[in-house]
């Protein structure tokens, strides 16, 4: 076992939990882990934490934020390996999070930065035109994050920077399974001038979770993960924001005028990127029936060519999942399938944490498979008659984005409407986002927006400043 490796400023037991690599299971660290008794003394660093953020200046969170990404960048292939040891992600895919990670602080040192409120036009509205005034961004105070497993730095990038950038303190608490990347990240703030109690990093179990989501100082929750989770935290949490990106199950329209061979390789890699461990990775594929087999035998052969195996390895495309017992229930979700009438294409081979991409169609809409998200490698073709039909089939599970392949504008215009996701990607798969636009669910659970910009309003509140001048100026 490699040293343990402490989070900064709170006083923690004698617990700890390991930390494995996904392909090779063998354990690479161990972090302190706090119970719920701790959560007093984690509430009081946060409080002074709130107030020392709050104390910063707008230029001082530029600044430290800004040394933040250029410490990432000098480190970038370090941060690199460290997300394939805990993570599983492939070296390629772990150096493009570590790229979006400095650009999402890069986004928060400019949302603070110019971000800071507005004029009010008081004097155009009858009555009040003996006042001018203006609202300023003021920070919430403290925001509780907790993070999955499946992008260890950039989605606390996304949590810790807007929230630093609006002169907030953060209980942090990472993924059991991937904490390294975030406690790396938080040391790096910190060298890069964030004082520590702005963020506590929390490791432990569901119970002290709970008790930071109570707390009443705790006055935003920002949660990314699954729907059972955040259905607890928004039952726990009292009157505070709630923020939450909850994932779905995400559909691909391809229409019978698409660029087929676009389609079949974007939607290969929207499929199986990150093991397919992407809260907006293509699920389900709905293709015109006139181009169905062409589409299918294609993306097939295309599958198959992917190389599963050791994540460090450059030539490899799909590395393993985040434990074996993930890709095991991933194959037994599968298996349940088939036995209920769907018809696998290829894949569906577990061996520990390896999961050979499956490729399904004629997958029953009973199944479970079909309307659930999967959070694995595991895709679903599926034929349609029409247009109408598509955006139906689309529509009738929750999703955050969804695709359309075409070269009729109309129709792309009439999908981007129609379709009841977050996000509408037009001759793209659903796995993709920028991280500066705004990123959140369309229908149940849609709470809040992610996206550097949208994340820093939502964890601020605005204060209106307002000057009634009683009497006229003196010449």
């Amino acid at each position: 076992m490699s040293d343990t490796v402490v989070p900064p400023g709170i006083e923690l037991g004698t617990d700890t939990a390991p930390v494995h690599n996904p392909y090779t299971g063998e354990v690479i660290a161990s972090v302190p882990t706090v119970d719920a008794g701790a959560v007093g003394g984690i509430l009081q660093q946060a409080r002074c934490g709130r107030r020392t953020a709050a104390a910063l200046s707008r230029a001082s969170r530029v600044a430290l934020l800004e040394r933040a990404t250029r410490l990432i960048e000098r480190r970038a292939e370090s941060f690199a390996q460290l997300i394939v040891g805990e993570a599983g992600k492939t070296i390629t895919q772990a150096r493009k999070e570590v790229a979006r990670a400095v650009n999402t602080l890069s986004l928060s040192a400019a949302e603070a930065r110019r971000n800071a409120g507005e004029v009010i036009p008081f004097d155009s509205y009858e009555g009040s035109e003996k006042r001018q005034g203006w609202f300023t961004r003021e920070p919430l105070g403290i925001i509780a994050a907790i993070t999955p497993f499946n992008d260890p730095l950039n989605l606390v990038a996304h949590k810790l920077g807007p929230a630093i950038a609006g002169g907030n303190a953060v209980i942090l608490k990472p993924s059991a399974l991937t904490p390294l990347s975030a406690l790396r990240l938080v040391d790096t703030l910190i060298e890069a001038g964030l004082p520590e109690e702005i963020v506590t990093v929390v490791n432990g179990d569901a119970d002290i979770a709970a008790a930071i989501v109570a707390a009443p100082d705790v006055r935003m929750v920002s949660f990314t993960g699954g729907f059972a989770t955040g259905e607890a935290i928004s039952r726990t949490a009292g009157l505070k924001k709630l923020a939450m990106d909850l994932g779905g199950n995400a559909p691909v329209i391809v229409m019978d005028d698409a660029d087929l061979d676009e389609a079949v390789a974007s939607c290969v890699s929207g499929a199986f990127w990150a093991a397919g461990q992407n809260c907006i990775g293509t699920q389900r594929i709905l293709i015109a029936r006139e181009v169905y087999e062409r589409f299918r035998d294609a993306f097939v052969a295309r599958t198959k060519l992917l190389r599963v195996g050791d994540p460090l390895d450059e030539h490899t495309d799909v590395g393993p999942m985040i434990t074996p017992e993930a890709a095991a229930a991933t194959r037994a979700k599968v298996d349940t399938a088939v036995a209920e009438g769907a018809v696998l294409l290829c894949g569906n081979e577990a061996t520990g944490s390896l999961y050979a991409p499956a490729v399904l169609e004629d997958v029953p809409a009973t199944c479970s498979i079909w309307r659930e998200e999967v959070f694995a490698p595991v895709v679903m073709l599926q034929p349609f008659t029409s247009f109408e039909d598509a955006i139906e089939q689309a529509n009738a599970i929750d999703c955050l984005h969804a695709g359309i392949f075409t070269s009729r504008l109309d129709r792309a215009l009439n999908a981007a409407r129609l379709l009841e996701a977050g996000g509408v990607m037009i001759n793209d798969s659903s796995d993709y986002r920028f991280d500066a636009m705004p990123f959140g669910g369309f229908k149940y659970g849609s709470m809040g927006r992610e996206g550097v910009r949208f994340a820093f309003e939502e964890m601020t509140q605005p204060k209106v400043v307002c000057v009634n001048h009683i009497s006229e100026v003196v010449q």
